[in-house]
C-alpha cells in the first residue's frame, strides 16, 4: 500500500524504481559535474548555497560527496514511502537545472541561469 491507502500495482513498482534509479545516477553525474567545475573554476562556480558550503568546509571531494549522499538517501526516503511523482519530479529538476547548466557552459549567452557560470 502507498501513503493514501492505495494498494501498488507492478506499473507503480516499476515506475518508482525507474524514478529512484534515474535519480541516484542523476545525483552522481551532478557530482562528478560539480566536481570537475570546482576544481576548474574554483568554488565559486557551485550556486547551491548549501552544496557551496559543504565544499569550503569539508573540501570539494567530501563535501560533494556527502551532500549527493545525504540527497540519494532522502531520494531513497521518497522512494521507500512511495511518493514516486516527487522523486520523479526531482529528477526532471536537476536534468533541466544540468541541461541549462553545461548550455550555460558552451555558450555563456545561450541562457542566463540565475547564479549559473
Amino acid at each position: 500500500m502507498d501513503p493514501s491507502g492505495r494498494i501498488e500495482t507492478l506499473a507503480d513498482r516499476r515506475f518508482g524504481d525507474i524514478a529512484v534509479v534515474t535519480f541516484m545516477i542523476v545525483q552522481a553525474l551532478d557530482g562528478v559535474l560539480t566536481y570537475m567545475g570546482v576544481h576548474l573554476w574554483g568554488p565559486s562556480v557551485e550556486a547551491n548555497p548549501l552544496i557551496s558550503r559543504a565544499v569550503s568546509l569539508a573540501g570539494a571531494g567530501p563535501g560533494l560527496a556527502a551532500a549527493k549522499l545525504l540527497a540519494v538517501g532522502l531520494g531513497m526516503v521518497l522512494h521507500l514511502r512511495r511518493v514516486h511523482g516527487v522523486v520523479a519530479l526531482l529528477t526532471a529538476f536537476y536534468l533541466a537545472v544540468g541541461a541549462m547548466n553545461l548550455m550555460h557552459l558552451i555558450d555563456p549567452h545561450m541562457i542566463v541561469f540565475a547564479g549559473g557560470m
